[in-house]
């Protein structure tokens, strides 16, 4: 791992408390994961919100599902996390 990818998850387990170990079995069980399928979304949306212990409301579960189902995903970082804050 270089620098900046220590520095990243460094970055990452200070601000949400995950472990770099835990980020790679996620990343590994999604690497062929079908993001059409409603069920595989909604339980990787779940599993990430258990990872870093932040409930995320029905509603907004409901809206972060659909979104990345129907492939309307932001194309800049920007306008991703403002996806997250509504």
């Amino acid at each position: 791992m270089n620098d900046f990818q220590k520095a990243l998850f460094d970055q990452i387990q200070n601000k949400a408390n995950i472990q770099p170990d835990e980020i790679f079995k996620v990343a590994h069980s999604v690497q062929n994961a079908d993001f059409s399928d409603e069920g595989t979304v909604r339980d990787l949306v779940q599993q990430l919100s258990h990872l870093a212990n932040k409930p995320i409301p029905k509603q907004k579960e409901d809206k972060l599902v659909q979104t990345i189902v129907n492939n309307n995903l932001p194309k800049d970082l920007s306008a991703l996390g403002q996806l997250f804050k509504k």
